[in-house]
């Protein structure tokens, strides 16, 4: 049982804003209304994964502040002790308990609500839940009760209890990805060893977001202002691929974006070049936004350039045994277990947990914006005063074009390593006599995440091959 009240408070407060299993009062008492609470509180609690709900008295409901409480947990309902009285109506027995400390200086108060297990908690027959901040019937409600019960009988939806929406998936990428790693996928195996099937044999959704043809949009979306209400001037498509060739697509398009400043003030001799955003949180805010996903809604990330940011949106929150100051101290608590298994076994990401930290160094915490339903990491660009505001978009506006137009060169080698193939057979193809010469197209294709190297980690092997992205 949670004990300590000075973590579970400080905990909960540090959420912008209320959730639907915890909930704030201040004096508040009604015998009945806290028999309703329990039942709401436990059940959602249940439907966000937590081990606990709570119901919090002492702290101010939309600033969070302390403010102490009177309410007193001992007194009587009809010559009954208020926890007697509330623990005959609760159903089935939840162990609920109620707990006090000192905070700041002002008394606090905690009800302790376990978290519904096998069928939904209920009070005096009815049972509650919370949508936002209401406390509702769940009868009324009956998709959200259905869904409760799958959660209480199944466990959380996850990306490997999901089933695939489409069971023709195949998995070359997957095999190639994999083999420029340096490791070998077994044809015969590698579904139950990577967790591609559902318990009753059918692929689920880790298998649809690793197949050749996943059905997912990954975008960049490209604003001239500072708004979505501005003029948008590219979109930059990424997906239909496996999403781990979509995420190393994704990766080096920062590099397509990250335009280098040329300093010229205070020169002496050499001028300085200023890159426009910290290539390292950049990288650590996107491996995230993928691995911490949660797919299971449908909804894939969102990346969007604005003349001053770039803001990268996952979707869904924190994982349910993540905390807001375990977050931030880079304590690494995955919402997708499978997916990060395979990204540390790839060696995209690391379990140290250094990314958040990364990020939070670089940019501060104010660059993270936890929303209802989803987290939003802003990059800002770090624009020089070179005279004209807009030097900077223009140049981002027009590597981006630029990347879009192919010539007739560019084109025979992206035909020619539809199968991989070595920098030697590709100036044997186009018939050039000099390596600088096919060099300057590959620069180019790698860079628009056209063309893909076989051996990213070593870019100068003489085993390395380019293939091309379909």
């Amino acid at each position: 049982m949670h004990n300590n009240i000075i973590e579970i408070v400080k905990e909960v407060v540090a959420y912008p804003n209320e959730e639907e299993w915890f909930e704030f009062k201040e004096n508040w008492y009604q015998a009945d209304g806290i028999g309703e609470y329990i039942s709401s509180l436990s059940n959602a609690a249940a439907m966000k994964g937590k081990r606990y709900g709570y119901l919090i008295w002492g702290v101010n409901n939309e600033s969070h502040e302390y403010i102490g409480t009177d309410f007193d947990y001992r007194r009587d309902v009809n010559n009954e002790p208020l926890e007697h009285y509330l623990a005959r109506y609760v159903m089935p027995d939840v162990n609920f308990t109620f707990v006090e400390d000192t905070l700041e200086g002002k008394r606090i108060v905690v009800l302790i609500i376990p978290a519904a297990h096998t069928i939904p908690t209920a009070y005096k027959g009815v049972r509650y839940l919370r949508i936002g901040s209401s406390k509702v019937n769940l009868m009324k409600y009956p998709e959200r009760e259905a869904a409760l019960f799958r959660i209480l009988n199944f466990g959380l939806p996850s990306i490997e209890n999901t089933e695939s929406e489409y069971q023709d998936l195949t998995f070359e990428q997957l095999f190639v990805y994999y083999g420029v790693k340096g490791i070998t996928l077994n044809n015969r195996t590698f579904k139950k060893n990577l967790g591609l099937l559902t318990a009753d044999g059918k692929y689920n959704l880790l298998a649809q977001l690793l197949s050749d043809h996943p059905h997912i949009p990954i975008r960049f979306s490209l604003f001239h202002g500072t708004t979505k209400a501005s003029t948008m001037y590219a979109v930059r498509e990424f997906g239909n691929m496996c999403i781990l060739m979509a995420l190393d697509r994704v990766l080096d398009y920062g590099e397509v974006l990250n335009v280098p400043q040329a300093d010229e003030r205070n020169r002496v001799v050499e001028r300085k070049e200023v890159m426009l955003f910290d290539m390292e949180a950049y990288r650590e805010a996107i491996i995230n936004s993928f691995v911490h996903n949660l797919w299971v809604t449908g909804n894939e990330p969102m990346f969007t350039v604005y003349e001053d940011r770039i803001e990268i949106l996952s979707r869904g929150t924190l994982a349910p045994e993540q905390t807001i100051e375990g977050f931030f101290a880079g304590e690494s608590v995955p919402v997708n277990k499978k997916l990060s298994e395979i990204f540390l076994q790839l060696h995209i990401s690391e379990k140290s947990g250094r990314g958040v930290p990364k990020i939070i160094q670089t940019y501060g915490k104010e660059a993270f914006d936890f929303r209802k339903n989803s987290i939003v990491v802003t990059i800002p660009f770090h624009k020089l005063n070179l005279g004209s505001t807009t030097q900077v978009t223009t140049q981002v506006t027009t590597q981006v074009e630029d990347i879009y137009k192919l010539d007739e060169t560019s084109e025979k080698v992206l035909v020619f390593c539809l199968e991989p193939k070595s920098a030697k057979e590709i100036m044997d193809h186009l018939g050039f006599k000099e390596r600088k010469s096919v060099t300057r197209y590959l620069r180019g294709l790698l860079r628009s995440g056209r063309i893909a190297m076989t051996i990213p980690d070593k870019p100068n092997s003489s085993k390395q091959k380019y293939i091309t992205i379909q």
